[in-house]
């Protein structure tokens, strides 16, 4: 007999809408898999129970009403969905995954948090997060690691880990995620889920710690497609004080409704080689990519080989202005002692780089964003979507990526497992991984897929498409 965390987020929130089920059964359903689960799998930095149980109960009531009253619901009424703990509720502990943070609870709602409360969500908890979400793992001095569910010894990527741990292993629906740099898609790699990294502006990042480079944005991590899109739709729309509005889809239309919608045929392009020196793919990611380009082409889609020239600029660019945020994080100055070594590394860094060097990287983004724009994905053309790997090896193993006593090499070695997904948070496009591959070990090898700015919906409609022609919400891992 199938259990309250086998259904999908949309299936949970049909069942509150016919009353079948309840807010409260399903959230008492997660808070019992996160008491017995989460100290294995490292996803919760901060658990959140008497406010889960009085939102649960104040949405099951609201959806008695709205039953009696003939009145629709939201889509994900009644759905737990955990913030990933870089972001602010009110009255809840934030620690930014920082020990220095550690008594820090926050005054104010995120706006991603409001656009949730209205939305009817439950908040579970915050989700475990690396300090301040710099590096691409969740290893922390506050919880346990984050651990992918495929196997325990492995982790589950950063800095979404936490998101991506809770949902892969059932201790949550769907859940919400950040990216900077790739820090939705790692996770969602790493752990066999689908993640969508939204256009830059699709999602506000207020109304307190906005990021003013442009880099980071919020966005879903579920099983399925159908609940990542309707995840999106909760939580994007323009919200007061916002620096940067991506185009809006036309009245009426969704998320949600592009994963039920064929996305025409598109002119792939397949990069399968890093445009850096001295970085290499691992053959079961590249492998992941080719495979799935033979599908896209099965399905109708024009697939070409995709090569670009080898330029360090913009990973250098990248790694000043990641210093440079690293800095402006709010330590309070008595507590710099009890950072960790990367994180004091990279703020040294950051207060060394000039105001000049600063928007000279900015205006690198710019550029990158206008030479892909018009290089690479002209509307007329140019190449609809673009196929890669999404990290350069399969899942390391806890502690392998991080190196206390060499900050410098962990940084370098963080940029080489994680060569692809910084390109969209310079240039703001959208882009997702796709779960269609395990290895032989059962490890999930993640393929990710890069659209043009603002075409959010193409890559939902499309990777739907792959869904449906390669399932794979059946897979579960042991701790399912």
């Amino acid at each position: 007999m199938a259990e309250l965390h086998d259904l999908t987020a949309l299936e949970q929130a049909a069942g509150v809408r016919t009353g079948e089920l309840s807010p409260v059964e399903i959230t008492e359903h997660y808070l019992a898999r996160a008491g017995e689960l989460d100290a294995t799998l490292g996803a919760f930095l901060t658990r959140t129970p008497d406010l889960a149980r009085k939102q649960a109960a104040a949405a099951a009531d609201e959806a008695v009403a709205a039953r009696r009253e003939g009145r629709a619901l939201p889509p994900l009424h009644g759905v737990p969905v955990p913030v990933k703990d870089l972001n602010q509720v009110a009255g809840v502990r934030c620690t930014m995954g920082s020990r220095a943070l550690a008594d820090n609870v926050a005054q104010v709602d995120d706006h991603i948090v409001t656009r949730l409360r209205r939305a009817g969500t439950i908040l579970l908890g915050k989700t475990n997060t690396p300090e301040f979400g710099l590096p691409c793992y969740t290893e922390n001095l506050l919880a346990p690691p984050a651990r992918t569910p495929w196997d325990l010894e492995r982790m589950a990527g950063g800095s979404s880990g936490g998101a991506a741990a809770a949902v892969a292993g059932g201790l949550a629906p769907v859940a919400h995620g950040s990216d900077g740099g790739g820090s939705i898609r790692i996770p969602a790699a790493l752990c066999g889920l689908y993640g969508i990294k939204p256009s830059r502006g699709l999602i506000s990042a207020g109304p307190v710690l906005h990021d003013v480079t442009g880099l980071g944005t919020s966005g879903p991590l579920a099983r399925t497609v159908a609940d990542a899109a309707t995840l999106l739709d909760a939580m994007a729309g323009p919200m007061p004080g916002a620096p940067y509005a991506a185009p809006a889809l036309p009245p009426g239309e969704t998320y949600a409704g592009h994963a039920r919608r064929a996305p025409g045929r598109l002119r792939v392009g397949l990069l399968t080689d890093v445009p850096f020196p001295g970085i290499e793919v691992h053959p079961e990611c590249k492998a992941a990519a080719t495979e799935t380009a033979a599908l896209l082409a099965g399905l109708g889609h024009e697939v070409d080989e995709l090569t670009l020239p080898a330029d360090d600029s913009s990973r250098h660019a990248f790694t000043r202005v990641w210093s440079v945020i690293a800095a402006s994080r709010p330590v309070p100055p008595e507590r710099e002692a009890e950072l960790m070594p990367l994180t004091r590394y990279l703020r040294g860094r950051g207060a060394e780089i000039s105001a000049v060097e600063y928007a000279r990287s900015l205006y690198a983004f710019r550029m990158l964003g206008q030479l892909v724009a018009d290089g690479v994905m002209p509307r007329d053309g140019g190449f609809d979507v673009v196929l890669t790997p999404t990290v350069a090896q399969p899942p390391p193993r806890v502690g392998g990526l991080r190196n206390d006593a060499d900050p410098q090499a962990e940084f370098a070695a963080v940029g080489a497992f994680t060569p692809f997904t910084p390109l969209y948070n310079a240039t703001g496009q959208p882009a997702v991984n796709v779960p269609l591959h395990w290895n032989a070990a059962g490890l999930p090898i993640g393929v990710m897929l890069g659209g043009r700015y603002g075409e959010d919906a193409t890559l939902i409609a499309l990777s739907a498409q792959l869904e449906e022609a390669r399932p794979w919400a059946h897979r579960k891992p042991d701790v399912w």
